[in-house]
């Protein structure tokens, strides 16, 4: 019962083959109470896929490009809750001309899209929720990466938006410390997402992946990841802050 009692914000639940599914079922059994955010279209199938967690929590909608949003759910969960202890980063998106191609082939307006929403909204959500974090005497905030420190083929301007979510985080821990709040990412292994499908080419990934991690890698299994993610949710961690910590069969740590 890692969790047990704590109030988290799940956000990026779209499919049962969402990390962030796994992160919520994962921090429901560990004894965390959970609400899932999504919004638009989306809306519809995170709340039908809600009703497949251990208890169905509720979906708030949270467009975090929207100042009006971010405020409408810090103000709901203020009335819900009256304190946040944890939220799960799962956001990301970039136009088809930022995945696949080369990087000269994406204009700034699909560029500044991609990093809108995948790096400059871990901002945006901790502004948001710092007050409730700072009523729960601090809290951990945990972000989903994917390795940054490589250029990977198709995966472009994603990963430049990766990039540029690693120095954020950074940033924000050191920011973030003073009020007790943690800033950390979860750098997954590639796995077969709803996100990932959306990356031309991306079975370029799999079998290099499969060799080449020391662990070995399932490209189905999200618990692996879910499961750390959760762990910095707990208390376990309480002096890590500004970490990225791979969940990738050890992947990054060797060379061809």
């Amino acid at each position: 019962m890692l969790l047990e009692g704590k109030k988290i914000v799940v956000t990026g639940v779209l499919t049962d083959a969402s990390i962030a599914f796994d992160v919520a079922r994962i921090a429901q059994e560990q004894g965390a109470e959970i609400v899932l955010t999504s919004f638009g279209r989306a809306m519809s199938l995170t709340q039908r896929i809600a009703k497949r967690l251990p208890s169905p929590p509720d979906v708030l909608e949270l467009d975090a490009t929207s100042a009006d949003n971010l405020a409408a759910v810090a103000a709901e969960l203020e009335a819900r809750w009256g304190r946040v202890d944890g939220v799960v980063h799962a956001i990301g998106f970039a136009p088809a001309s930022c995945l696949g191609g080369e990087i000269f082939d994406a204009e700034w307006a699909d560029i500044s899209t991609a990093i809108e929403v995948s790096t400059y909204s871990l901002k945006s959500i901790a502004t948001a929720l710092l007050p409730l974090m700072q009523a729960a005497g601090g809290g951990s905030i945990v972000g989903l990466d994917f390795d940054a420190t490589q250029a990977f083929p198709t995966y472009n301007w994603m990963g430049v938006a990766k990039a540029a979510l690693e120095s954020l985080s950074r940033y924000l821990a050191r920011d973030l410390g003073p009020s007790k709040v943690r800033c950390n990412l979860i750098a997954a292994g590639p796995l077969r997402t709803m996100a990932a499908k959306s990356i031309p080419g991306f079975g370029q990934f799999e079998d290099i992946w499969t060799e080449r991690a020391p662990l070995g890698w399932d490209l189905s299994d999200k618990e692996p990841a879910a499961k750390a993610v959760v762990a910095l949710l707990s208390d376990w961690f309480p002096a890590t802050t500004g970490e990225i910590i791979h969940v990738d069969g050890g992947f990054h740590a060797v060379g061809a």
